[in-house]
């Protein structure tokens, strides 16, 4: 959030897990990534996409455009998560654990 890890997302076999960086929450004023997050140190746990993160995915056509692109499967909400909210609109990036924070 605002080049700085805020948290970590991620899937498993119970589902999707959000939860915030310790860092994040003891820093100077942290904000929530969203106002359906609000901050906790415990992680929030769905077993379908959490929604916020969901709706960071594009939708219609660009959605068309980037499982072409990518040959992405429109089902792996993950998979789709990580490879276009790099560089969303606002304050949110979402970046795979293995590529540096920028």
């Amino acid at each position: 959030m605002k080049d700085q890890l805020a948290g970590k997302v991620w899937q498993d076999e119970q589902g999707y897990w959000f939860q915030y960086d310790p860092q994040y929450l003891e820093g100077n004023h942290p904000e929530p990534v969203s106002l359906t997050l609000p901050l906790q140190p415990q992680p929030y746990h769905r077993t379908t996409m959490i929604p916020f993160f969901d709706g960071l995915i594009p939708e219609g056509w660009l959605l068309d455009v980037a499982v072409r692109n990518w040959k992405l499967n429109p089902r792996d909400r993950m998979g789709l998560l990580l490879t276009v909210c790099r560089d969303c609109i606002g304050a949110i990036s979402v970046i795979a654990i293995e590529d540096p924070i920028e």
